[in-house]
């Protein structure tokens, strides 16, 4: 889906303690802002890259590497646990990535853990094989607070590598990129007075098929 400067998307914002007492306390869930067409992730890269991906609503330019997996998040606040809050050396520019549902579902369907787990598959060898032949891999970390503290619930990274990240960083799925590093700046500022927090509005993401749920591993416990 091309972009289309005169449909540009915005995130949807709302304060975080409001939103804090809707997310699940534990357990591995998508939690995702999302609509019919499109699910925001997000990546922190240098100023370079940053530049490059707004001004070609692609990924790519200087410094990219289409050579080495690279990770997607759909957890804000994971984000900003990974990138500093947009402080971390090379990820000071924070990208906003609007990829088409139909292929973030693809992703999901196509992910393989990057751990082995006996109820998901056969045998060490046969999920070895799986992460061999997969471009697509997920893992699990610790959510965090905005004031860094470890959560018990867990958040999903996605990692994307070879045919799978080229199309990925293409207008075939990117529907719109935006560096969002000035709202986190400010929204950094707002540490300390969480009261004050906003963060993008994020709801558990509903994978339908049992199948694709079982290896990824979500918490059925948990109503989407």
């Amino acid at each position: 889906m091309p972009f289309i400067l005169g449909n540009m998307k915005r995130l949807r914002l709302k304060p975080y303690i409001d939103q804090k007492e809707k997310w699940p306390n534990k357990g591995q869930v998508i939690l995702a802002q999302y609509d019919d067409e499109t699910v925001v992730v997000y990546q922190a890269y240098s100023r370079a890259i940053g530049r490059h991906a707004v001004e070609q609503q692609a990924l790519g330019g200087p410094g990219f590497r289409f050579d080495r997996m690279t990770w997607i998040k759909t957890n804000f606040l994971w984000m900003m646990h990974r990138s500093e809050w947009g402080t971390a050396t090379d990820q000071k520019s924070v990208l906003a990535i609007w990829l088409a549902r139909p292929f973030f579902d693809a992703l999901l369907a196509a992910a393989v853990p990057s751990r082995f787990h006996p109820d998901q598959f056969p045998s060490e060898t046969a999920w070895k094989t799986a992460v061999e032949e997969s471009e697509v891999r997920i893992q699990w970390d610790p959510d965090y607070t905005p004031g860094d503290r470890k959560l018990d619930r867990r958040a999903l990274q996605i990692g994307l590598r070879e045919n799978v990240l080229n199309r990925f960083a293409s207008k075939e799925a990117i529907v719109q990129i935006e560096d969002i590093r000035d709202f986190v700046a400010e929204q950094a500022s707002y540490l300390k007075t969480p009261d004050l927090l906003f963060t993008p509005s994020e709801r558990i993401y509903p994978v339908r098929d049992p199948e694709v749920a079982a290896r990824l591993g979500l918490d059925k416990s948990v109503p989407t």
